[in-house]
């Protein structure tokens, strides 16, 4: 008889408004273990992934290291673990190489392939240099683009051209304008709360994320009948192209048992119509215990993630939604209790939310 196990870690990123991803992956066939980073979060967090690894899995050694996107606050720390631990495989979108499928998308005509391509390795800095160490190692570097398997996981988004498509809106948003905004938002949340109800939300349908976090990769498996969902910062977007990929494979995303919540649980991410899609329509017996699990990756002070109105309109979908908060969230299936571990406490669900 086959003998099938995982333990997925959320490890802590961050400690003020600005959250991260630090995911590992651990999953077993008999008696064949296969250990996945997803993001690293920053430097810090980085090193604790392999101390974490180290620890609680006995091992100096990573089959798949995945990059979602460039983004500092996922991609840095995978430094860290490249440079101390044994890695198998690296998994990360590499634009530079392709800089004559994308230069005509750019507005300057004057650009050529050559300068395009240092542009992109320094505007994507932490990615580029994750192919650098894996090239220093010897370590095959693949691209993760929909259709790819990493080990048992399969990538349903983005696709290629879509994501090269993504790449010359890339940074468009200056960073004041991203400060301005969260402290906007945090005051937004204090002074203009509003009330919901299970049966009545208010998280809007026209929400929209960067093109940097549309081209997150959104990670499928299903192992001994539980469905994972990993979904990086995507955006409603992606999220609808999962959607569509997974309906040509024939893939019940709404039976997933665990999903990570976008984008550290921001409203921009998320909608109701693709909640629907995603995990199902609202549940109308609340009474019953909740078949789903989701995690969300939010740092240990943090004023704006997640929204309530996000975490709300997972609950009302009968999904029991986890935070990191600066504590480390283990979710397993046949793989054992660790000693000195206790159980997470949900998010509860929200009367009182952000207003507009």
């Amino acid at each position: 008889m086959t003998e099938y196990g995982y333990e997925i870690d959320f490890l802590p990123v961050g400690n003020g408004d600005k959250s991260g991803d630090a995911i590992i992956i651990r999953y077993r066939l008999n008696e064949d273990y296969k250990i996945m980073v997803i993001d690293g979060g920053t430097k810090e967090s980085g090193e604790e992934i392999v101390r974490h690894i180290k620890k609680y899995y006995n091992t100096d050694r990573v089959d798949y290291l995945v990059n979602t996107h460039p983004d500092a606050d996922h991609a840095s720390g995978l430094e860290v673990v490249l440079e101390e631990l044994q890695v198998g495989e690296v998994w990360v979108h590499r634009p530079w190489v392709y800089p004559h499928k994308i230069r005509h998308l750019f507005k300057d005509g004057r650009i050529t392939d050559n300068s395009l391509s240092d542009r992109l390795r320094e505007g994507l800095r932490y990615a580029h240099r994750l192919e650098e160490l894996a090239k220093q190692k010897n370590i095959k570097v693949n691209e993760p683009y929909t259709g790819s398997c990493i080990g048992i996981f399969r990538v349903l988004s983005p696709d290629k051209d879509w994501y090269l498509d993504l790449v010359p809106q890339f940074n468009k948003t200056p960073d004041a304008y991203k400060a301005q905004e969260s402290i906007t938002t945090c005051l937004r949340e204090i002074k203009n709360s509003v009330r919901e109800y299970i049966s009545v939300e208010t998280l809007s349908e026209d929400g929209e994320t960067s093109a940097e976090n549309e081209s997150s990769v959104i990670l499928y498996a299903n192992i001994a009948g539980h469905g994972i969902l990993l979904t990086g910062d995507a955006g409603n977007k992606a999220l609808n192209r999962a959607c569509d990929y997974a309906e040509q494979l024939k893939i019940d995303l709404q039976s997933c048992h665990f999903i990570q919540v976008p984008h550290h649980g921001s409203r921009n991410n998320v909608s109701p119509s693709t909640l629907n899609r995603l995990i199902g329509p609202i549940t109308s017996n609340h009474a019953l215990p909740p078949k789903k699990i989701a995690y969300i990756s939010v740092s240990k002070n943090s004023t704006t993630h997640p929204r309530k109105q996000v975490t709300n309109a997972f609950y009302r979908r009968g999904v029991e939604i986890h935070q990191t908060k600066g504590l480390t969230k283990r979710h397993s299936y046949n793989m054992g209790k660790r000693a000195g571990w206790i159980a997470s406490e949900p998010i509860p669900f929200y009367d009182l939310v952000e207003g507009e």
